[in-house]
This record gives structure tokens, sequence and C-alpha cells, in this order.
């Protein structure tokens, strides 16, 4: 009898994937992953700056805001802003204002995280309630402010009256209008001072200040040459974030005193929004021009504190 059934042939076995593929396939969700970031930074940031640039080459008025064809000037609105007498006072405004509000922010945060960082019972809740000016929106802390300051009804004037003082105009005098914004703005930026730096100080091994206290340093000491070092890299990002932040404020200082009385409050960011809103014909040109040069300023600030993290590191 004959067998009438086929010889059962072996199957090649499947060839398992190469290493290439694999790439390949990595490198596709890796890009997957990122397109949406890309996206986003290429829609909310690349776009807006490019039209930024492209108003501050053209003559741009209302209807050509509207309809478009803008007459291209180049740098014409670059050279009307640094001829303009407003730029040298809002550019030493800028250049104040944001010098004493780091200084500031950056020292009274730093003591209160030192402080902070001895455990004790009220501790987390007062550093909570130290948040607060943090978490208020900045037209409430800039009311506020206003408020507390106004020369005739005042909480300011009115305890300086118990002691004799006479009145100040805190926001209608030259003279003390850059104060009252630079005081209302280190009150607002104290708290994230406070909580990166705190939580900078609970990265240091406690066995450091052991072995310091042990070859006799006191609490200066332990501070300036354990803590103070240890900190310099959160201190370094934490003044970086201040720098930029503190260079784009526009609420407090426009809700206290408009830039004014006479420019002596203005800075760079309110001079920009004076020339693009505040007049019936406005500049949109030199508003976008001074705000380049704000970027320009925080891409500086961005560069320098690259270099110095890659000094530090090499050395």
């Amino acid at each position: 009898m004959l067998d009438t059934r086929q010889p059962v042939t072996a199957r090649p076995a499947a060839r398992a994937p190469g290493r290439a593929g694999r790439r390949r396939r990595q490198q596709l969700l890796a890009w997957a992953f990122l397109a949406p970031l890309v996206a986003y930074l290429l829609l909310c940031y690349g776009y807006p700056l490019l039209t930024n640039i492209d108003l501050s080459l053209r003559n741009y008025t209302v209807r050509t805001f509207v309809h478009g064809g803008a007459p291209l000037v180049w740098f014409d609105n670059y050279a009307a802003v640094f001829t303009d007498p407003t730029f040298r006072t809002a550019l030493l405004n800028t250049v104040v204002f944001t010098a004493a509000s780091l200084l500031f922010q950056y020292g009274i945060g730093l003591a209160m995280a030192v402080f902070f960082a001895r455990h004790f019972r009220l501790g987390p809740t007062l550093r909570a309630l130290f948040l607060v000016p943090w978490l208020l929106p900045l037209i409430v802390s800039g009311s506020t402010w206003a408020w507390l300051l106004n020369s005739e009804s005042g909480v300011v004037n009115a305890v300086l009256g118990w002691f004799g003082a006479g009145r100040i105009d805190w926001l209608t005098s030259p003279s003390w209008s850059l104060v009252s914004v630079i005081v209302a703005n280190i009150w607002i930026g104290v708290p994230f001072n406070l909580v990166v730096l705190h939580s900078g100080l609970q990265n240091i091994p406690a066995e450091v200040y052991e072995a310091a206290s042990l070859d006799g340093a006191g609490a200066w000491q332990r501070f300036r040459h354990v803590t103070f070092p240890l900190l310099r890299p959160v201190s370094a990002i934490t003044l970086l974030l201040g720098l930029v932040y503190t260079l784009k404020v526009f609420d407090v200082i426009w809700i206290m005193t408009k830039g004014g009385p006479g420019g002596s409050s203005s800075t760079l960011a309110t001079w920009s929004y004076q020339l693009g809103f505040g007049s019936l014909l406005p500049r949109f040109g030199p508003s976008a021009a001074v705000g380049n040069v704000l970027i320009l300023l925080a891409l500086v600030a961005g560069l320098l504190y690259i270099r110095a993290q890659r000094r530090q590191e090499a050395g």
C-alpha cells in the first residue's frame, strides 16, 4: 500500500530583527515623543518671535496691521528707539529695578531658607504662609501695594504719621515711584527664592556640617565655607530665572504707577506697551523693537549662565 502523505518540511525560522531595525524604531519612537514638544515650541515661541522681528523691521500702522502691506524699513525702528531720550531712562530704570529686586529677593530668600532649614514645629506652616505673595495674581498684588502706598489714605503713611514723619508721595513722586515698585516686586519674588533655596539646602548632607563642627567651625564659618559654596548651582539657576522674570515685569509697575510720573518708573517692558498700545496712534514697529531688546538681554544672561556652568564643571 502506497504512502500518500507528503513529507513534512521544516519551515525556516523567522529571522530576528537586526540591530539596525531596532535602532531605527527607537529613533522613530523618540521623535514621536518629541514631536508634540517641538510643535509647541514652534507655535508658541518660534512663530511669535519671528512675528515680533517682522514687526520691528516694518512701518506698521493700524491699517497695515489689519490689512497687511506694511513697508519694510529694516533697522529704522531700532534707530528711532535708541535715539529716543526715553530709551536711556527706561534702560537705566530696568537695570536698577532688576538689580535691586534680584539682590534683595535672593538675600532675603536665602536668609529665610537658612532659618527654615532648622526643623521646628511651626516651620512648615510658616513656610506655607510665606508662599501667599507668590501665589496671588499680580493684579491683586499690585492693587494691594497701590492701596498701601496711597498718599492720602495709605497704611504706610498712616504708620509713619504715628512716629511724626511727614506724608510721602510714594506713587506720584519722581523720587519715590521707582522705589515703590521695587519694594512691591521684592515682596512678590522672595517666596520663589525661599522655595528653591530651601530645596537646595535639603540636599546638602548633614555629615558635611558635622565634619565642619568637629573641625571647630562656627555658624558663620559653616555658612560661608559649606552652605554657600554647595548652594552655588542652585543659586545660579535661581538668579537666572529671577533675572528673566524681572526683566519682563509689567503688571505691577503698570498697576501702581503706569511708568510715571514723567517716566520716572518706566522700564523697557512698560515703555514697549506704551509705544504699542498707550496712544491713539500706536507705534507697533518701535514697540516690537523694544521687546526684542528685552529678549536679547535675557538671551545674553542665559548664555553667560551656560558659560559659567561649563567653566565650573571644567574646573
